[in-house]
């Protein structure tokens, strides 16, 4: 059962589609594929968001307005149903523009690899992440599932972010360690179909990045009748870190700010050889 709230949001991405097609008649809203942006959480999801945004500027396609696809619940922690995802994602018009933080489970996969999609994930350095995401879950989200248990029963920084590495698993919806949380994420970069993004690199070489996103949506069948230089720098414009509801500070390598001796041989112990995959670090002695 469809419920009032996304009904209203369903009517508002209707008139949004109107005014996509109205500002671009001459190509057919229908023929645009879903540009879907996906990220591990506290990766640069509205930096990417915010850039996909600016495609409305270059061809008839709309911001979706539903709500992020997840693969847990927001304030509960409890796992959704894969029937929920897909039901989510089968609700993403030709067109559209939408995002989440979902696994590469098979159908999820399947789902967004195939034609009609435009799929990208953005992913951050894993120690840059855990001191993000205690900043998050006790400064910016008093709703969060781990605050009260953040604030009022781990004493201080240090004592937060061991947790945001090595997880809570006892807790009632197990919160897992930094590599067991990435790992259900690791198949998206190996999938030719989607564009994977380092946080990094589009804060380092924007226009790079910009361009690699912009010919990646061509190649997924976006329609653009303009200069790609003009199309570039107009999706610079829509890049807005200020305007996040989540956003602190958007550096890169923070975490060595924060990170103890400590902290170190924590990540090291769960993450095995989480860094070197992702390109971060060659080996072991950081």
């Amino acid at each position: 059962m469809v419920s009032p709230a996304l009904l209203a949001r369903l009517a508002r991405r209707r008139l949004r589609r109107i005014i996509a097609q109205q500002a671009f008649p001459e190509v057919p809203i229908k023929q645009m594929p879903v540009l879907f942006g996906n990220s591990f959480p506290k990766s640069g999801t509205h930096l990417l968001t915010q850039i996909l945004a600016g495609f409305t500027r270059l061809g008839p396609v709309a911001e979706s307005g539903l709500p992020p696809v997840l693969t847990f619940e927001g304030e509960s922690g409890r796992p959704r149903t894969l029937n929920a995802i897909l039901t989510d994602l089968a609700r993403l018009l030709p067109g559209d523009i939408g995002y989440g933080h979902v696994h590469a489970i098979r159908e999820v996969l399947q789902a967004l690899c195939r034609d009609g999609v435009a799929p990208y994930f953005i992913y951050r350095d894993p120690r840059d992440v855990v001191v993000s995401h205690v900043f998050y879950v006790t400064e910016l989200n008093n709703h969060h599932v781990h605050h009260d248990y953040y604030v009022n029963q781990l004493k201080d920084f240090d004592q937060r972010l061991e947790v945001s590495i090595l997880g809570r698993p006892e807790f009632e919806h197990p919160f897992l360690d930094i590599r067991a949380r990435f790992e259900p994420y690791l198949p998206w970069l190996e999938r030719h179909e989607v564009l994977t993004l380092r946080y990094e690199a589009l804060l380092q070489n924007t226009q790079l990045e910009l361009g690699r996103i912009f010919d990646h949506a061509l190649s997924r069948g976006f329609i653009y009748r303009g200069d790609r230089s003009t199309a570039i720098e107009s999706l610079t414009q829509s890049i807005k870190p200020q305007e996040s509801p989540t956003f602190r500070s958007g550096q890169a390598g923070g975490w060595q700010q924060h990170f103890t001796i400590q902290h170190k041989h924590l990540f090291k112990q769960v993450g095995g050889d989480l860094l070197i995959r992702l390109g971060y670090e060659q080996n072991q002695n950081w």
